[in-house]
């Protein structure tokens, strides 16, 4: 079946976050896709829908299915249906396990840049960063293990945020870095939580390794953070998961999860979240190829017109990771941007360690408004140099 993400849809008017912009402007920032999701999903909602009652709901029969088979054919990791607890999302998550897996004052280890929502979940919760930057080299991100290790030993650090694949950065980390993580976690006393809600979003022909599969010790001190949302489009949905395979660890999530209550669904939740594991793979795949073209694009034009910014190589997300260093006062960039010509950009400086050299592109849309958006950036560009 051919699926149509040429065709741009109008999301002005249906109350979105991202396109709740001025007239004129494009917004390239949330990570929200502008493609309508998988058929299969909407026809699940749509009958669901069509019922007419909307009262309190279990999750569907097949809901941990769906999850343990998804992960156990794509990303060949055997998780056991009775790991698997619903959660609204996975934001939530991350904070109510904050709340329960620390105590106040001790500090929470994130690799820096990243994910600048996991520093909510933080000091909300009235703990402290720890953070350990990655190593930025030659274009490209790595874990700083000297420095990793060095922060877990400080006893205050009780619990670790991995993010797998990394936001901003779009890589891929590899069974062997993991393993090594896991390991001086296990050493040091460390809980991980490991935010993998991109993991379905890689390269035609890229895996990603799930944390808990490359050793017993990772899936013994781990929770892992799972969703629907980003691949299939379904953020306003409210619909997660969280797998955690040591029956210990697991009560206490469990606790968390409901003392906070983010562990009840809506009445479409479980559909969506079935419907896309058991039929939406190959949309996905179809997604997956339109992406990597769009990826592909934007690195040809900016290599080509813009070479004052670069692209950071990813092999994850729809998030292009753009390096502005070589412009005057890039913290500001993003701001000067959308002033002159519209276009809206995540600035770097949110996900910390070198981040304020940085701009965080979402290219899943259409390539008209990608081309739009790329132009706009040129423009931009040669405003300030």
């Amino acid at each position: 079946m051919r699926y149509d993400f040429d065709t741009p849809v109008e999301r002005r008017g249906t109350d979105s976050l991202k396109w709740d912009v001025g007239e004129g402007e494009l917004p390239m920032w949330v990570a929200d896709m502008d493609f309508e999701t998988a058929p299969e999903i909407r026809e699940a909602i749509a009958r669901r829908a069509a019922h007419g009652i909307y009262g309190y709901t279990n999750l569907p029969a097949d809901w941990a299915d769906a999850y343990a088979d998804w992960w156990r054919d794509r990303h060949h990791y055997a998780m056991e249906k009775d790991s698997l607890i619903f959660v609204t999302g996975v934001v939530p998550a991350i904070s109510s396990l904050v709340r329960k897996l620390t105590t106040p004052g001790e500090r929470v280890l994130v690799q820096t840049p990243v994910y600048n929502i996991f520093f909510n979940s933080i000091v909300n919760s009235g703990r402290f960063p720890a953070e350990c930057p990655l190593v930025y080299r030659d274009g490209q991100y790595d874990v700083d293990f000297a420095a990793l290790e060095a922060a877990l030993s400080d006893p205050q650090v009780s619990l670790m945020i991995l993010c797998n694949p990394h936001n901003p950065v779009g890589r891929i980390w590899d069974a062997e870095r993991l393993s090594r993580i896991g390991a001086l976690c296990k050493r040091y006393g460390v809980t991980v939580i490991s935010d993998e809600i991109h993991c379905d979003l890689t390269d035609p022909g890229r895996e990603y390794v799930p944390f808990g599969s490359v050793s017993e010790i990772c899936r013994e001190i781990s929770v892992t953070c799972l969703a629907p949302t980003k691949a299939f489009n379904l953020a306003g949905i409210q619909t997660a998961a969280v797998s955690v395979p040591e029956p210990r660890l697991r009560h206490k999530v469990w606790r968390a999860l409901n003392t906070d209550e983010v562990a009840e669904p809506n009445v479409f939740a479980g559909i969506a979240a079935a419907a896309a594991f058991r039929h939406g793979g190959p949309w996905l795949d179809a997604l997956r190829a339109y992406l990597y073209e769009n990826k592909q694009l934007a690195a040809r034009y900016l290599a080509e017109n813009v070479p004052a910014v670069r692209w950071v190589r990813s092999e994850a997300t729809y998030l292009m990771w753009l390096d502005v260093s070589a412009l005057p006062d890039a913290a500001n960039f993003a701001r000067v941007l959308r002033e002159k010509t519209g276009l809206y950009l995540s600035a770097g400086g949110v996900y910390r360690g070198n981040g304020a050299d940085f701009l965080r592109m979402n290219i899943a849309c259409p390539r008209v408004r990608l081309e739009d958006g790329l132009e706009r950036l040129k423009r931009g560009v040669e405003s300030v140099l």
